[in-house]
């Protein structure tokens, strides 16, 4: 019979709370009766968890203590807490950000008024410590700009330019374009102030006005207190090509030209890809500026600035001059459709009368300037060079010839051409046999002059009323700037002005004014065009554009262009 199983004799004390402590921290055995099943139990069981167990050999589940209690309420607490705390904390920072954002663009919205009123204040400002003239002024230590005020009306008076053209000499080399003083508020903008788009640009119509805006420009202004044209056509053609090589826009403006409009004489020049800009941008110095224009009055300081220092010879810069002189002469000396034609029929006229001896005879060209252009030779200084040196200069270019082609020797014919501002010249017995370079516009004589407003016979008689015929003037003695500035000008105004600004001319002045303009030019035209030697003296303009229309090679290195006058050798440029 097997003994019967251990009983534990155990005191009931031994399961009071007070042991608890100590029966927590015992290990639990496989095979201990205070081993626990609950682990074992299925998720449907877990209410039995709270119910003693159904043995009075296995433990009771030791009770919770009150600490635990509060830690857990504590701790749902705190949980809730935060939840509501974190909602709160979503709802805050939601309507904060709205509520900022809202903010803000009120009190933008509030500020822009403000902040124009301080735009427009800083604008009025600086308007008021700018001048009322235009002038070179200083911003910022040394940096300066010119000024424009906008305004002022475009093109600028010659001795404002020449004012500005003074000062700016004397100014350092920290130049700031207008434009980018501009944008730096050193100027004021051109969104609030007016610019006056004044000027006549020649070619530019309102087509131009949906181009952008040149970003680099050269405008040459045709006005100078000089009567003749010459200066300012080599002066054109030496800019044009200038502005080619720098990769600027190139306008001429007319506007206030002595010669009427550029249009009535020459074809309008090739028309930029752009429109000017606006014209309080377009300054006179430095020649570094963006916008730069230019006139006969600083064209002197322009130029050499934008040709550069160099150390060539004195040669090779004469070259390069008139090498830029001819480039621009090619794009821009197109005369107007009539005097064109005129030209091309003339120069073959006179081809087919040199081409009837056998072999054809050579044209010599004479240009003759008379008026109030002196010799750079001493000895003529003070009068002109006789019309014999002409001739005989002539005469030996002619022997020259047939002796290089081995012509008949003694024959000596040859096709004498002639031109010349004096209308007398050509009555002179040394140029007995030559011919007038055209004959579509020509000077006239005091003589022709009078006979062209002859009247009636009975008109001279005394005893018959007539009506007063003002005694015409020509050119004898060729041309003078008082006979040019007075030409369509009333007696009545001849007297001394008591107001120094000058009126403008009338449209009859400026009618005449464009047919010498018109003679002039076709003059040289047919002179280059047409002869195989020129002969000329160098103190004239005419004299160096027909070198500029001849070419380098074949004014110089074949020696076709032959100076006279024995004060200066060579070709002077301006």
């Amino acid at each position: 019979m097997p003994p019967p199983a251990r009983m534990n004799l155990r005191r009931a004390a031994s399961y009071n709370n007070s042991n608890n402590i100590h029966y927590n921290n015992q290990p639990h055995s496989a095979t201990s009766s205070r081993f626990g099943f609950h682990h074992l139990l299925t998720p449907s069981s877990s209410s039995s968890y709270s119910s003693p167990p159904p043995s009075p050999s296995l433990l009771p589940r030791p009770a919770e203590s009150c600490r635990s209690k509060r830690w857990r309420r504590r701790r749902a607490v705190k949980r809730v807490a935060a939840t509501v705390v974190g909602s709160v904390r979503t709802l805050v920072c939601t309507g904060g950000i709205i509520i900022l954002a809202l903010w803000f663009a009120v009190r933008f919205l509030s500020l822009l008024p403000a902040r124009a009123g301080d735009d427009l204040d800083n604008v009025r400002r600086l308007s008021m410590l700018l001048p009322d003239f235009p002038t070179p002024v200083v911003v910022s230590g040394s940096r300066w700009t010119v000024s424009i005020p906008r305004r002022h009306s475009f093109p600028l008076s010659i001795g404002q330019y020449v004012a500005m053209a003074e000062s700016c000499r004397s100014l350092s080399s920290s130049y700031v374009d207008v434009d980018e003083a501009e944008r730096a508020g050193l100027l004021p903008p051109v969104s609030t102030t007016t610019t006056v788009q004044s000027g006549h640009f020649v070619g530019i119509d309102h087509v131009t006005t949906s181009l952008p805006v040149c970003d680099r420009s050269l405008t040459f202004v045709l006005e100078s207190t000089d009567a003749g044209l010459g200066r300012s056509l080599l002066t054109l053609w030496i800019l044009f090509a200038l502005a080619e090589e720098q990769k600027r826009a190139f306008f001429v403006d007319d506007s206030r030209w002595a010669y009427g409009r550029y249009k009535d004489i020459f074809r309008p020049p090739p028309r930029p890809a752009c429109r000017p800009p606006p014209r309080h941008q377009m300054v006179p110095c430095p020649a570094r500026a963006r916008h730069l224009v230019v006139s006969a009055a600083t064209s002197g300081d322009v130029i050499p600035a934008l040709l550069g220092a160099n150390k060539r010879s004195q040669q090779a810069n004469r070259r390069r001059l008139l090498d830029l002189a001819r480039f621009g002469y090619r794009h821009l000396f197109e005369l107007v459709e009539e005097d064109a034609g005129y030209v091309r029929r003339r120069v073959r006229q006179l081809r087919e009368r040199a081409g009837l001896s056998l072999p054809p005879a050579p044209i010599v060209g004479l240009h003759v300037r008379r008026g109030d252009r002196h010799p750079f030779e001493y000895q003529y200084r003070d009068t002109y060079i006789p019309t014999q040196v002409f001739s005989d200069r002539a005469r030996w270019l002619v022997e020259a010839h047939y002796n290089e082609t081995k012509g008949v020797v003694g024959s000596g014919a040859a096709v004498t051409v002639l031109a010349s501002d004096d209308p007398t010249v050509h009555a002179q017995a040394d140029f007995s046999e030559a011919v007038v370079a055209q004959q579509r516009i020509r000077l006239a004589s005091n003589e022709e002059a009078a006979n062209g407003g002859k009247t009636p016979s009975h008109d001279s008689d005394p005893h018959f009323m007539h009506r007063f015929i003002e005694e015409g003037q020509g050119w004898e003695g060729g041309f003078f700037p008082l006979i040019f500035w007075n030409l369509g000008a009333q007696r009545k105004n001849n007297a001394a002005a008591e107001n120094k600004r000058p009126e403008s001319p009338s449209e009859l002045t400026l009618r005449l004014r464009g047919l010498i303009g018109r003679a002039y030019v076709m003059d040289l035209a047919v002179l280059a065009g047409a002869s195989d030697k020129v002969v000329c003296a160098v103190s004239a303009m005419g004299c160096r554009l027909l070198a500029v229309m001849m070419g380098w090679d074949r004014a110089m290195d074949r020696g076709e262009w032959v100076n006279v006058d024995g004060g200066h050798q060579g070709w002077t440029g301006l």
